[in-house]
This record gives structure tokens, sequence and C-alpha cells, in this order.
């Protein structure tokens, strides 16, 4: 046994004694989840979903219901149909959302022309831009999932690792700025560490494209850093730097914060261990930002992360899957160990982080020069949602100025989408379809708007427990509303609502939060930063949802009286403290917080 393998096993040995004292940590010998034996017995990641595949049957089983997460796709019902149903009928409608995985949210006219298709022709004739930079489709049927996914693969992108236990979308700046090599090699990072992490296994190829591959694949089924049962839970990767956050790197279970000099990325700091996740009730669960590990040099990324990754293969818990992500490894170990264990995977020798710190958030929206004489404009999108509704045709609008002027698009983290690569010539024009189709141009978007995110929640995801996207354009407009009274409507200011406290959109770091509770009712989170560094807190919980913007009224009236000078409503909150803005709460809000 060579001196490395040696290091790794005393590691392991010293894992496993740690683990049987910790209260925190997975006991020597645990039993694993119903998943991770799912996973085991898969051979890698087949299961039985091809002859499901085949049968006349509308959905999968729980065992190949969970597979069917690596190959880019959650099986869903649709809950407006279930409130629908006739008493005593048991039937459940389901549904398919199908997840494009597009690293750095890349995509050329012709694959956007490609999805738009599919979304009229399988889906419920929307697209969703997500949080992580990619396009879900919702509403596809069993009997169209092949023909879907295999139409996806024929367009050069890629569902394959969008969800499951594996590396997700990895996430960097989208702005297409020529000539500027920091977001270009963050871009490039991004797609090497997508294509190193990716799941070797053959079974995508041969269920969904019957043996045929855009990119051979490997010979033999293996997975050389998975093995057969992938890592404990999901895992997330962006690149960022300290001047543009707008991948919010300290939510990532692994970010890596780039070191700028001269011009160029001289190296990074390594955070692990962030995430929103956590469990109503459950107070072993929590929101986590990630932690500064150690620092490396700029050719050192994808060696590192496949080094994070492994460690967590190994150490991360698969008993308790509310329990699995890397964010309790780093919580529960402490930085040091987690560096100790570490070493391990490294290498080379760990050395600190930097102390690099975020400065800026950029939201990439309206006209920008890229400089090459070219130019892209920044569209913002409400939740994410392409649709068309009414006067309001942003599918229509948005294929055609992809058909004419043929751009290439990037998806942002605040599902947004930046048409690149237009004339100079151009700006009117596109201006004048927006017009035309009922789309308003971001100068007309309060940054309340363009700042906020909400989930899909109800009607297709099975977590939910309240709404969200069909909610928060009603509370922004309440909230767009008390600002403009109060002189406000400028201020910097992110409203984050998810329809559960999975916080897929990152509630925890907004300066407000609005996580599902129970039924119409939500807890209200204030408290954090648009720079993504630091968690909200918990300010009202139960409130109903047309009784929000009433409880923040006051909130935000306070703050126009009484901030510092260029003070931020987040900061502010922050100095005033929860027992202070409790005080402020309406009377409805107060007894609820009291239990009354």
């Amino acid at each position: 046994m060579q001196s490395d393998d040696l290091g790794k096993l005393f590691i392991r040995l010293q894992d496993g004694f740690m683990s049987a004292i910790s209260p925190n940590s997975e006991p020597v010998g645990a039993a694993r989840s119903g998943v991770e034996i799912t996973k085991e017995n898969s051979r890698y990641l087949r299961g039985t979903l091809a002859e499901e595949l085949a049968r006349d049957s509308d959905h999968f089983g729980d065992g190949d219901k969970n597979l069917l997460k690596f190959h880019g796709s959650y099986q869903q019902e649709d809950r407006d149909a279930r409130k629908n149903r006739t008493p005593g009928a048991a039937r459940k409608f389901y549904l398919f959302m199908v997840r494009c995985k597009i690293p750095g949210g890349k995509v050329t006219a012709e694959q956007y022309l490609a999805i738009d298709d599919l979304a009229g022709k399988y889906a419920n004739g929307t697209l969703r831009f997500t949080s992580r930079q990619g396009i879900q489709l919702h509403g596809v049927l069993k009997s169209d999932l092949r023909r879907t996914i295999a139409a996806i693969n024929d367009c050069l992108l890629t569902t394959l690792g969008a969800c499951g236990d594996v590396e997700r979308n990895v996430m960097a700046c989208p702005a297409p700025q020529a000539g500027d090599p920091v977001r270009a090699t963050l871009q490039r990072e991004a797609d090497r560490i997508a294509a190193h992490l990716a799941p070797r296994s053959r079974a995508y190829h041969e269920i969904w494209l019957e043996g045929r591959s855009l990119s051979e694949p490997p010979a033999a089924d293996e997975e050389p850093i998975y093995g057969k049962t992938y890592l404990p839970r999901k895992f997330k990767t962006g690149l960022a730097f300290p001047e543009d956050n707008c991948i919010d790197v300290f939510a990532q279970d692994l970010g890596f914060l780039a070191d700028v000099r001269g011009g160029a990325v001289a190296g990074y700091d390594v955070l692990v261990g962030g995430g929103m996740g956590m469990t109503h009730g459950n107070a072993s669960t929590f929101p986590f930002i990630a932690r500064p590990i150690c620092s490396i040099d700029a050719d050192e990324v994808v060696p590192t992360a496949e080094a994070v990754v492994k460690l967590f293969r190994d150490h991360g818990n698969r008993a308790d899957r509310k329990r699995a992500r890397i964010k309790y490894l780093v919580h529960d170990w402490g930085v040091a160990r987690f560096r100790e264990v570490l070493q391990g995977y490294l290498p080379r020798p760990l050395r600190l982080p930097r102390g690099l710190e975020v400065t800026g958030f950029q939201t990439h929206l309206g006209w920008h020069a890229q400089g090459d004489g070219r130019y892209w404009y920044g569209l913002s999108v409400e939740n994410g949602r392409i649709k068309d509704v009414g006067d309001f045709r942003l599918r229509t609008c948005l294929r055609e100025l992809v058909r004419k002027f043929r751009p290439a698009l990037r998806l942002t983290p605040l599902q947004d989408v930046l048409l690149c690569d237009l004339p100079a010539g151009s700006l009117a024009e596109i201006l004048k379809t927006l017009r035309d189709h009922g789309v308003k141009p971001v100068e007309q978007i309060l940054p309340i708007q363009r700042y906020s995110l909400a989930c899909p929640a109800i009607p297709t995801c099975g977590l939910a427990i309240c709404e969200a996207e069909r909610s928060l354009p009603g509370i922004l407009d309440g909230l767009e509303g008390v600002l403009q009274e109060l002189g406000l409507e400028n201020e910097t200011l992110g409203v984050r609502m998810t329809g559960c406290p999975n916080g897929c959109v990152r509630p925890y770091q907004s300066e407000i939060g609005i996580v599902g509770r129970s039924g119409d009712k939500y807890t209200l989170f204030v408290g954090g930063h648009y720079l993504g560094h630091r968690l909200n807190f918990q300010l009202a919980d139960l409130v109903p949802r047309e009784r929000i913007v009433e409880t923040l009224r006051p909130l935000l009236a306070s703050f126009r009286d009484t901030r510092h000078p260029a003070e931020n409503f987040g900061d502010w909150c922050q100095r005033m403290g929860v027992e202070s803005l409790r005080s402020l709460l309406p009377r409805s809000a107060s007894e609820a917080l009291q239990g009354v």
C-alpha cells in the first residue's frame, strides 16, 4: 500500500472513531436510507426504468421514481387536479418536470428555439428559467418523456445529472463581456467541472437515446468518482469573483471565489458547506453559509472539486437524508477537522484561505456593451416563467426576438435571460417588440421586482406546503405600493419566496424571506443581504398570506425614519435586532408569534 493510501486509511479510521462519539454524526454501522439501497441495486441508475417506459402506465414506482431524478426528471402530481377530483376517486394525475443541465447558463439561439418547441409540443406551453441557470419543462406526460429527453439531447443539451445525488448544474457569472478574462475563466472552469463530475453510467444513453450518443460514452460501466451509490445527497457548485457574486457563492455546497490580480484569475478561495434547506420543527436541520476552507492556484479547480466530492461521498450521512448535505459535515466537524480530513483527498498540501470578501452583486439587466462592438440586453423574467397569458405574451415575444436576431442566450441566477451578440442599432426594435407583447422593459421595473425570486411550489412540486410562484407577484405589487408611498421605491431590496422550508431560491439570505409554513400561512425572515454573505433571522411565524404586506409595512416605515446614511434594509434589521423589530409588528402578527 502506498503512503497516500495509508494516509487516507488513517483518516478514515480516525473519522470512524470520531463518528462513534459525535452525537451529530452518522454512527459507525448506521442503517442506510431506502434511497441508498435503491441506488446500490440500480445497476448504475438503470433500475427498471426502461421496462417501465415500455409499459402502458402513467407513472413510475417509488424506486424508479428516485432513479429518474439522476436522468433529469421529477415525477410530480397536478395538485390542482387533485383538488378537483370527485369524492372517492383515488387516481392521481401524474406529470413530469424535465430539467436541462446548462453549465453557466449558456444557450444558443437554436437550442432555445428547440426547447421552446418542446414546451408547446410535450409540456404545458411554458418554460421556466431556474435559479441555477437551467431550463425546466413542466407538465410532460410519461408517454412523452423519452421523446422529450431525446429531443433535448438532439439539440446538444442534456438532462443527465440535472437532478439526483450528483453534481448539479455548475454556476458561473453569465455576463458575456468580451475581453474579460475573469468571467471567461469562470465559465470555462464551470464547463470543466461539469464534464469531470458528470455520471459515467451508460444507462442514460441506453434508456433515453436507444444506444445513440452525441459524445461517445465510456466503454465500461463504472463510476470512478461516485461509486455504485453516488453521493449521499445533491451537490451544488458555483464560481464567483468578489466584485460580482451574482451566483450566491455562499449558498453553494462548493464555491470558488476568484482572486483577481492584474485583470486575471490568480487563484481561488474554496468555500464549502453552503445550503438553504431545513425542516420545520426539526432543530437539527438549518440553513448554513459556506465556510472558507482553503485556497488554491488557478489550475487546481477540477482536482479540488473532485477531492471535496469524494470526501462527501465517503463521510456524508447516508442514514438520514434530512441531514445528508455536506453543510452538516462542516457544521458538526468544525472547519479545522474538515480541513484535516480534506487534506487526505487533495493532491497538494492544503493552504489556508486568502480571506477574500464579496463586495458586489450585479443583475446584468438592461442594455450593455460587450466590448466587441456588440451588445447584450438583460430581460427581467418574473419568477423565471416564460409564458403567454392574455395581453402579456412573453413567450411569443422572446421567440420572435431569438428568431430575428439569433442571439446567444445566457440564463442568470435571478431567473432572467441575457440576449447577447446583438448589433448596436437593435435596441429600439427590441423595446418595440417588448412593448407590442405587453412586456415591460427593465427600466420600468422597480428593484424589488428585479431582485426577487420564487420557486414553482403548488401545483407541481410535491414538497410544497404553500403557494409561491403564483402568490409572489401580488405580494410584490403590495410592497411596491408601500415603498412608493414611503419614497423607498429605488431601494435595493430582494424578496424570496418558497412554498416549503427547503429553500430552493435561497430565501434565508435575502432581505425578506417568505417561507411556506401551513396552508396559506408563512414564516417571515428579515435581515439578509443582497451580497449573500449572511443569513437572515425569523421575524414572525404563521403569517397569513393576505397579511404579509401589512406585517412588513411598519418595518419599512421605521427603516425610512431611523436608517443611517446609505444603510440598506438588511443592515438596518441587523442593527435594530429581532426584539426591536417584533415590537413594531401589527397586533395580529405579534399574537401569532406568541402562539395566541
